[in-house]
């Protein structure tokens, strides 16, 4: 956490609740309320997903902001200052970056595909599939926005991500051709008791179920805990 964090946190709640004033609030930089759970409208905020980039003066860092609708995303904002670029996402309305629409990968074969990642996730795939591992993208929100975009075509990512990491960029991905799902290939669901996640994937919609195979192929053949 650093100075930063706290600053905008503080600067988007006032904002933010000024705009929607009966949603909760759910941030990583504020301390949980569970009253949450029960209202229509949560605002998630990550102030600044990538934080040790930022604090490194890489520019893969990002504010995070999206609402849902009964634990759906319906708006979706991720914003790159550093880059400055900002992408943008409505339910049912498309996404964009810079206001110029986007499009996600129609890779079907993960053959010569760009995939981004942990890098043990990347190094164990590696061993069974041939795909172009693409650079470390330290801020996931902006992993999943450059799925939307094309930049690459896939990621991964290991378990623990909150709702704060993937709400906001989640919809955008949707809404420019892709999808991010878990293990299992089921949708990620938010507004949770524990808004904490398991293993996930993403990608565009025609490069999912090769996705999920490959994943599956690769968990068949580690070894099993006792």
């Amino acid at each position: 956490m650093t100075e930063a964090d706290i600053g905008v946190d503080t600067f988007l709640h006032v904002r933010l609740a000024a705009l929607l004033p009966d949603a909760a609030w759910l941030s990583e930089e504020t301390a949980d309320d569970t009253i949450r759970l029960s209202r229509r409208f949560v605002w998630v905020v990550d102030p600044i997903d990538g934080t040790r980039a930022y604090m490194a003066g890489s520019p893969d860092w990002a504010v995070c902001v999206a609402l849902l609708d009964e634990g759906r995303p319906v708006l979706g904002v991720v914003h790159a200052p550093a880059g400055a670029t900002t992408y943008t996402a409505v339910s049912g309305g498309g996404a964009a970056s810079n206001g110029e629409p986007v499009q996600a990968s129609g890779l079907t074969s993960l053959a010569g595909a760009r995939i981004a990642g942990p890098r043990p996730m990347l190094d164990a795939l590696a061993r069974h599939e041939n795909f172009i591992a693409a650079d470390k993208i330290p801020s996931l929100a902006l992993r999943l926005t450059r799925i939307a975009d094309g930049t690459i075509d896939a990621g991964l990512v290991s378990p623990d991500a909150r709702d704060w990491d993937l709400a906001a960029a989640d919809l955008i991905l949707k809404e420019a051709g892709g999808r991010v799902v878990t293990a299992e290939g089921e949708p990620v669901g938010y507004n949770r008791e524990t808004p904490i996640h398991g293993m996930l994937m993403a990608s565009g919609n025609s490069l999912a179920a090769p996705l999920a195979e490959a994943l599956r192929r690769l968990r068949e053949t580690q070894p099993q805990r006792s």
